[in-house]
């Protein structure tokens, strides 16, 4: 890509990246303009999650794979299609279709329906065996309590299991699980992810400026973030390398 490189700024590693993931939330962009768009900021996407269910309806997915592979860009399903699958005894085939389709990951998820611990991580090393496996830990309920040390505990039972990555639950709004329902960073929720399974192997669910900016001041310009909407990718990226006033202060010297 063509671009100047007179500034200072902080550095970052060059895809396929190792820490540092930007991760985006996919709701449902057409073939055409996703093709458009990767080929402009592809170099700073390493996931692209198909939210829900929006695979499973979307009839040119394969397509928009074989694109997002064709610039590095490892592509996954939301996990709350996986857990419509298990409810109704149709994870094999669930597993055998994202194979066929070529997804590189799979994330598993317990936070839509009521699946036991036991059988989530049970699902974890089964995708394992195939796939990249993302984690996410926490409720999509609003109203769900919100402890610490038990997303630690859960975080470093699902990476035990096989998960690669653990995703902590912020939803597409950023207002629930890691965060109040007002936005606010739980900065417990946080350190305690990190404690337990280490920065490298998190990635936060943050659609929020505010959040992404918080969570950069904290941690540097190689978090892990996610469910950044594909709008804002340029715009995080310029908050990774302090380009964007609520992180200057933090990079520019």
């Amino acid at each position: 890509m063509n671009v100047p490189n007179f500034l200072k700024l902080p550095s970052r590693e060059k895809k396929p990246r190792s820490t540092g993931f930007t991760h985006v939330l996919d709701k449902g962009m057409h073939l055409d303009d996703l093709a458009g768009f990767i080929d402009s900021a592809g170099d700073f996407i390493d996931f692209w999650k198909f939210g829900w269910g929006t695979g499973y309806i979307d009839p040119v997915i394969g397509k928009k794979v074989e694109a997002l592979g064709g610039q590095g860009i490892r592509a996954c399903l939301g996990g709350t299609l996986l857990e419509v699958a298990w409810s109704q005894g149709k994870e094999d085939e669930y597993l055998a279709w994202a194979a066929d389709i070529g997804l590189p990951c799979v994330e598993v998820s317990n936070g839509a329906l009521d699946m036991p611990v036991p059988e989530k991580r049970r699902l974890i090393s089964k995708a394992a065996e195939h796939f990249e496996v993302f984690s996410e830990v926490g409720s999509k309920d609003p109203t769900a309590a919100v402890s610490a040390s038990e997303w630690a505990e859960q975080a470093a039972g699902d990476i035990a299991a096989g998960a690669s990555w653990v995703l902590g639950e912020g939803r597409e709004t950023g207002s629930v699980g890691l965060y109040t329902s007002e936005g606010k960073v739980r900065e417990d929720v946080v350190e305690a992810m990190v404690t337990a399974v280490g920065a490298g192997k998190v990635i936060f669910e943050a659609p929020r400026r505010s959040q992404q900016a918080w969570l950069i001041r904290r941690f540097g310009p190689d978090v892990n973030l996610g469910n950044v909407i594909p709008a804002e990718v340029l715009g995080l990226e310029t908050l990774r390398l302090g380009l964007r006033a609520d992180t200057i202060g933090t990079f520019v010297k």
